[in-house]
């Protein structure tokens, strides 16, 4: 796994785009503070540049670093999500502005993934995490369900868990609001 995460790291730092197994599906990977490397996902998935990109960070810890107005709720939502949990904040600060939604709000996950917290803990730096699909398309639940297209337009492949059969969901949406009140948008 090193030798996959200093890979993928190299390609992170060039502000290329990664395609990687997280704890949720396959996903289209970059650095998240890099405008660029964000616009590239959106090309390469056909994808209104106006639609957020959902961010992983490594611990909730660095919430604070990219989202003001932090309601305490969100760190109890975080640690008690019996499954993977993206959580929209309002209010999203020091992340590409092609990251951020259009009303200023941003989907963050703390990723459960051995991969991925290595990953964004040596990175230093949130990364974005999209379903690898073309835009409308069904999102591929294996590896070998990824179109080539996807897998040819990226700069590198995680070689890890592409035999990986295990049936994976996308995370749980919840969006939080002023005070703390919260709505699911997807379950």
């Amino acid at each position: 796994m090193k030798e996959e995460i200093n890979k993928a790291l190299e390609i992170l730092k060039s502000g290329g785009v990664i395609l990687y197994p997280t704890d949720t599906v396959w996903g289209l990977g970059c650095d998240a503070t890099n405008q660029e490397a964000a616009a590239k996902i959106n090309e390469i998935k056909g994808r209104p540049t106006e639609k957020s990109l959902i961010v992983l960070l490594d611990t909730d810890h660095k919430l604070q670093s990219y989202v003001n107005d932090l309601p305490e709720v969100a760190y109890d939502l975080i640690e008690y999500a019996e499954k993977p949990l993206t959580v929209v904040f309002s209010n999203a600060k020091n992340l590409a502005p092609n990251v951020i939604n259009t009303d200023g709000s941003v989907g963050i996950r703390i990723p459960k993934h051995d991969f991925c917290q290595q990953l964004i803990q040596r990175f230093r730096k949130p990364i974005v995490s999209t379903s690898a699909n073309i835009s409308g398309q069904p999102t591929p639940k294996f590896f070998d369900e990824i179109s080539d297209e996807i897998k040819e337009a990226v700069d590198y492949v995680v070689d890890l868990e592409q035999e990986n059969r295990t049936p994976k969901q996308p995370s749980t949406i919840v969006k939080l609001g002023p005070g703390g009140q919260f709505e699911f948008i997807r379950k």
